[in-house]
């Protein structure tokens, strides 16, 4: 587990109820920065999403990790964003294939409380960033 995704999610974590949870993220998702408009491009949305999701999967070659970048056109949606990437950020291709995202967000008691819909986003959000480390492995 990466110290940046445990700093990401200790507030969410520690939150009480659903309400406050829900709040911590929405603020995760301010911590963001917005991508370009001229990103935002068909190309690099993510199917499967309900909202727009762009998303943009590079690695960094020098060091073997993943470089994840994206933004959505909603704010839960984006607060989510921020959890996955401060997840899988960092990590080498091997360790982004081994990684259940889905724990994760079970751990931070997330999943009962997302409608099907964002379930079905995050999915869609995972499945490519691991798509994109499992063709690097390949």
């Amino acid at each position: 587990m990466t110290n940046t995704f445990n700093k990401v999610t200790e507030s969410i974590k520690n939150a009480p109820a659903w309400q406050q949870k829900y709040r911590e993220i929405m603020l995760l998702g301010k911590t963001l920065p917005v991508l370009a408009d001229v990103l935002k491009t068909d190309d690099a949305l993510v199917p499967g999403c309900e909202s727009k999701v762009w998303m943009f999967v590079e690695f960094d070659l020098t060091e073997n990790t993943l470089v994840v970048i994206g933004d959505s056109d909603t704010r839960i949606v984006k607060g989510l964003l921020a959890i996955i990437l401060a997840l899988y950020n960092g990590l080498t291709p091997e360790q982004v294939v081994n990684k259940n995202a889905y724990e994760e967000f079970e751990k931070l008691g997330l999943i009962s409380h997302l409608s099907a819909s964002r379930g079905n986003g995050i999915k869609a959000m995972v499945d490519k960033i691991q798509t994109m480390a499992q063709h690097k492995l390949s």
